[in-house]
């Protein structure tokens, strides 16, 4: 079952110096208990498509297109019926979990507030559930340090409390920026196989946003490539590593430790991504991209046979549906 569909989402951000185009017409699906991990430089619209999800934007910001979640529109909710959704079916879980609770209050008396807010229970009902998802997530002792103030928990039992108050209510999305950043490996690896664990145990859809591959590579079932705020790859994700098909794609897996290169210095990418303000026409790699052609300022359509698809005018399945959408002298401007 589709729990979350995007078609043709885009978001720009009004400003002095003019119009930025931080998404450009991003279409992708979440089916229950899947994880799609969406991978891609900084700046290159991820976590504007979380926010865009979860209606978070800011003010200055003009959101077009659908964005469906277990097939209501969101993008005409108002203020209210999004809170009634934000912490009940829609949840989050952001990457500084330090900024996410508040220090003046214990973290088990935040964790029954998201559970106060969406339930009618009671002062003991919510707290009883606190403790139980803050048991889950592995706070060890969790009635006893349920009074505690957050900073008396290291990084990763902090993140374990955030990743606590998001599954209070058991959502049906989860929307997973950046989680385990500011952690070491060790607990990174741990926070990982707990959001593994927790996610099929609770058949939840999961949006997994990351700059790490590795991380994707652990956890994900499907992958899309985000590059200055275009899809232009998505596949499974060991379809994705062992071919990947945009060029784009195929230099941040080369750029891999231990990716098939010899000892020294890894492989890097020419140039930076495009000021968004200014982005140029049709697919916004281009420029840096060592196979570009003039069709390149036309398309490309995100197209491809199976599960596995690309937007380039390199493969032919994107070739032919691009022709399709733009027409053949369009397509040789």
């Amino acid at each position: 079952m589709t729990v979350l569909e995007l078609e043709d989402v885009r978001v720009d951000f009004a400003g002095e110096a003019g119009t930025t185009s931080a998404l450009a017409g991003v279409s992708l699906t979440v089916a229950e208990g899947e994880i799609l991990g969406l991978v891609g430089e900084s700046g290159c619209g991820k976590s504007t498509l979380a926010n865009a999800i979860m209606g978070l934007l800011a003010p200055a910001a003009r959101l077009r297109g659908r964005i469906a979640f277990q097939g209501r529109e969101l993008t005409t909710l108002g203020p209210r019926e999004y809170r009634e959704l934000r912490g009940d079916r829609l949840a989050m879980i952001v990457q500084d979990p330090l900024s996410a609770l508040d220090p003046a209050f214990s973290v088990g008396s935040q964790v029954a507030e998201v559970v106060s807010a969406h339930r009618k229970v009671g002062r003991r009902a919510a707290r009883e559930r606190a403790v139980e998802v803050l048991r889950e997530v592995g706070i060890p002792s969790a009635a006893e340090r349920y009074g505690e103030p957050p900073h008396r928990f290291s990084g990763g039992m902090r993140q374990r409390v955030v990743i606590a108050a998001a599954l209070a209510n058991e959502p049906a999305l989860l929307i997973a920026d950046e989680p385990t950043t500011a952690l070491d490996a060790t607990i990174q690896a741990q926070i990982l196989g707990l959001l593994r664990d927790l996610q099929a145990r609770h058949r939840m859809a999961t949006v997994l946003i990351s700059h790490d591959l590795g991380v994707v590579a652990q956890l994900c079932d499907r992958v899309g490539v985000l590059y200055a705020g275009q899809l232009v790859e998505l596949a499974p994700v060991a379809e994705l590593f062992a071919h990947p098909r945009h060029p784009y794609t195929r230099t941040l897996i080369d750029a891999l430790p231990g990716a098939g290169h010899a000892r020294g210095r890894l492989p890097g990418l020419e140039g930076r991504v495009p000021d968004l303000a200014d982005p140029p026409p049709g697919c916004r790699f281009a420029p840096r991209c060592p196979a570009a052609m003039p069709e390149c300022a036309t398309g490309p359509v995100l197209a491809g046979e199976g599960e596995h698809a690309v937007a380039c005018w390199l493969d032919d399945t994107s070739r032919a549906a691009t022709t399709a959408a733009v027409g053949p002298e369009r397509s040789r401007a």
